[in-house]
């Protein structure tokens, strides 16, 4: 065979002769224009490189095994990159999620500790509002005090947090 030898333009004919019949073969595959052109000029490219090791008996049925093992290998490199991506970001979102949980663990035991320095009625209006997110008129229903009085309840325990808060600072 010719291109066993390194004929030059017995390659461009053969280039020329199954391009379109590869790319099809291939874009049926990957439905990119960019992969498949990317493989086509691959299985060309390691036909003229192992020319000389190459013992083709029928040069199209061979140049469409060579294209869907290169169809193949690059399939399973995106869903390995892609499984990759999906891992690294799952990693990320776990990574972040645990330093949330640990910021929000830290930040819930500072406001307890500080809520523990509050009058009885004070935390327990602070409690009721600020950390189990209840309205004002529920927190004097539960507790059967007057909605002004929560207020001030909460006004208290606020203005008392934020002077602690500020000595942390």
């Amino acid at each position: 065979m010719l291109l066993k030898k390194g004929d030059r333009e017995v390659f461009t004919e053969i280039y020329h002769r199954y391009w379109d019949k590869l790319y099809f073969l291939a874009y049926s595959h990957l439905k990119s224009e960019t992969a498949t052109e990317e493989t086509v000029q691959e299985v060309f490219y390691l036909l003229w490189k192992k020319k000389e090791r190459l013992d083709i008996e029928f040069l199209p049925a061979y140049l469409s095994a060579m294209t869907r093992h290169a169809v193949y290998k690059k399939l399973a490199g995106e869903r390995k990159k892609l499984q990759v991506e999906a891992r690294a970001a799952s990693g990320i979102a776990l990574e972040t999620n645990e330093i949330r949980t640990v910021d929000n663990r830290n930040l819930l035991e500072i406001v307890e500790k500080l809520s523990n320095i509050l009058p009885e009625k004070c935390r327990l209006v602070f409690i009721h509002n600020k950390l189990l997110d209840k309205s004002i008129e529920e927190v004097a229903a539960i507790l059967q005090i007057s909605t002004k009085t929560a207020e001030a309840h909460l006004t208290k325990a606020l203005k008392i947090l934020r002077t602690r808060l500020e000595g942390i600072t």
